[in-house]
């Protein structure tokens, strides 16, 4: 198991975690099995930016991301150099932290398409 630390959220993690994941799980996949409701609104499918966090340790342990990631990303809310789509982004071996973003763009629930 890999160990994710999760910086506090104002919302969904209040006073931060410690969680651990398999190897081979996605980021997003990871914070939902330990009751972080991170949202995902394209069912992560990479086709929103809902699920972007930031990596704050082990950025340069993670698969780099693909064109379509890179596309979304440019859309997201406080995008970082160290910015992924959680739905996308495979735990390895190392230990992670990650920060979720205060805010988050979901245009289908904005009435925006």
């Amino acid at each position: 198991m890999t160990q994710i630390i999760v910086l506090p959220h104002w919302e969904l993690c209040p006073e931060g975690a410690v969680i651990e994941v398999a190897p081979g799980t996605s980021i997003c996949d990871g914070l939902l099995e330990n009751d972080i409701e991170i949202e995902h609104a394209c069912e992560k499918s990479c086709a929103c930016t809902t699920c972007h966090v930031v990596i704050r340790e082990g950025y340069g342990a993670l698969e780099a991301a693909d064109e379509t990631e890179e596309d979304l990303l440019d859309k997201a809310w406080g995008l970082e150099p160290t910015s992924r789509l959680s739905c996308q982004a495979i735990v390895g071996e190392t230990p992670l932290t990650i920060e979720i973003p205060k805010y988050t763009i979901n245009m289908a629930k904005e009435g925006k398409r």
